[in-house]
């Protein structure tokens, strides 16, 4: 029999099975898409499109035409004279005044090095010199630093002082009692240390604590 399977069947009143209906595929958003296997142009890849003028790109300078997009800007408004004086005037003036900061600081730090080389040498010239008497009870009044200060002597100590032969010297917060020469020498090496030097010259009034009548109470010594 030449007649095949799908003949015969015909033959006895079968009909064919009706083909289903293809549907063209469609994305989300209802267009067709396209065959698989095809890729999906791009925009600004669609034939006749330019590089450069995809969507959304417009007006966005590239690196290709930064030059042109500045120069659609106009070229920048060159400084005034007056205002290069000026900005230059700013910059003397901050120079200035940092150099001036930096030099007061020097200025202080050579100042507080000199003084603590001053102090040293003074603690090494009047070391085992001092006159001051453990057992003295004539409390001696003299201003130093803003404030009134004593220092304990005896009769003869105090005809001394005010006499101008003894002096009184201030080392570490204390005060002692030195000769007239070393008090010079003391004031050569630093002069702020020198606490009590009596001028045997000037007169009587001059110097109110020289009397010890006239003592200070010891609630307004400091």
């Amino acid at each position: 029999m030449s007649d095949t399977l799908r003949d015969q069947l015909l033959g006895l009143g079968f009909k064919p099975a009706p083909k289903p209906e293809r549907k063209p595929d469609t994305r989300r958003d209802g267009r067709p898409q396209g065959r698989p296997g095809q890729a999906r142009p791009q925009a600004g890849n669609t034939p006749g499109s330019k590089p450069g003028n995809r969507p959304g790109h417009a007006g966005r300078p590239t690196p290709g035409n930064k030059a042109a997009h500045a120069g659609a800007q106009g070229p920048r408004k060159p400084r005034s004279q007056e205002d290069i004086d000026l900005a230059k005037a700013y910059a003397i003036r901050a120079q200035r005044e940092k150099d001036e900061r930096i030099e007061a600081e020097r200025q202080k730090q050579e100042e507080a090095r000199l003084r603590r080389e001053a102090k040293a040498k003074l603690d090494e010239l009047l070391k085992d010199k001092a006159l001051n008497i453990a057992d003295a009870d004539i409390a001696r009044h003299f201003p130093y630093g803003g404030k009134i200060k004593r220092i304990y002597v005896t009769a003869d100590q105090l005809k001394a002082l005010n006499a101008g032969q003894l002096g009184v010297l201030q080392q570490n917060g204390r005060y002692l009692l030195v000769t007239a020469e070393l008090l010079a020498e003391a004031e050569a090496i630093f002069a702020p240390a020198v606490a009590l030097r009596v001028d045997p010259n000037a007169p009587a009034d001059a110097d109110p604590y020289a009397d010890p009548m006239y003592q200070v109470p010891d609630d307004l010594v400091w």
